[in-house]
């Protein structure tokens, strides 16, 4: 009887054991979310800008394997110098815009600030690509963690203009220089400066094209932003943007080092391509931390 007794009790016990998982793994009561909260941080340094056909400077993705800053550098900026053996990695579609022949004489870094001192070849350039050069090297640079300013040596002396347009430059060089650069100015007062990511297809390849913007509107940045990646950019490519025209930004809210966005109606209103919203999520992160110099996007659907 007591035999019985106990192998009843075990029957019992494993039985209460196999509910207690089965409520656990599949459980009855499910809540529904009605408020989520989507983050995009910081970007990785995995990226450089190089030339298009169009002229364009471009955001493609590389591979470092160095985790050293300064190596970092050294290599981006040998992929970006013609005719050397760096430059042979490039995607077939880009190019390199650095003169042939110029090398780099010294490399230091200090404050996130990195300084170059290239030799006299530096200067081998045009006027229609010194500016390209320059937008390149900083776009490229400052995707590496732990440099947010570049400050440009020839020959040991600081580059204060563009090499052959002549066109003042900032000691400390930062994104704020623009890209792709297209004006549409009634002033030179009270501008603003935007720039949106956009998409171009091409070849079986689809890669991102910042569009700096400057204009005299007196929206605020982040509506500016919005709106031009509601539209086709003012510049001969065939660049676009899948956010919806008939999306409407309901609120957003900047802090320090951060953006909150809301929109109604909902951002993925229209779009069944669960890609395709990411990519609108992340031509909106990439735009506002090149305009707000923020490292984090948050995006609120209801």
């Amino acid at each position: 009887m007591i035999k019985n007794c106990v192998k009843r009790k075990l029957i019992i016990t494993t039985f209460a054991l196999l509910i207690f998982l089965f409520t656990l793994f599949f459980p009855t009561n499910k809540k529904e979310i009605t408020n989520v909260t989507i983050t995009y941080s910081e970007k990785t340094p995995s990226y450089i800008y190089p030339l298009n056909k169009d002229q364009l400077v471009i955001r493609s993705s590389i591979k470092i394997d160095s985790k050293d800053i300064l190596k970092k550098a050294q290599e981006i900026l040998e992929i970006l110098t013609i005719g050397s053996d760096k430059a042979a990695t490039l995607p077939s579609l880009f190019f390199p815009v650095i003169p042939k022949n110029t090398k780099i004489k010294a490399l230091d870094i200090q404050d996130e600030t990195i300084k170059i001192n290239f030799s006299q070849e530096f200067y081998n350039t045009t006027a229609e690509m010194d500016e390209k050069m320059i937008e390149s090297i900083v776009y490229s640079l400052t995707e590496i963690e732990g440099i947010s300013k570049v400050m440009i040596f020839v020959e040991d002396k600081l580059l204060e203009q563009t090499p052959v347009s002549k066109k003042n430059l900032p000691p400390l060089l930062t994104r704020n220089i623009g890209i792709n650069k297209v004006y549409d100015l009634t002033s030179l007062k009270n501008v603003s400066k935007t720039t949106a990511y956009y998409i171009l297809k091409e070849e079986d390849m689809a890669y991102y094209v910042p569009v700096t913007l400057l204009n005299n509107s007196t929206q605020s940045k982040v509506e500016i932003v919005i709106e031009r990646l509601k539209t086709k950019p003012n510049i001969k490519a065939n660049l676009m943007s899948y956010l919806s025209a008939s999306t409407e930004l309901a609120n957003y809210e900047i802090l320090e080092e951060e953006v909150f966005l809301s929109f109604a109606p909902l951002l993925y209103e229209g779009i069944d391509d669960e890609n395709l919203l990411e990519e609108v999520k992340y031509a909106i992160t990439l735009s506002l931390q090149d305009t707000l110099n923020v490292t984090k996007v948050s995006f609120e659907t209801k």
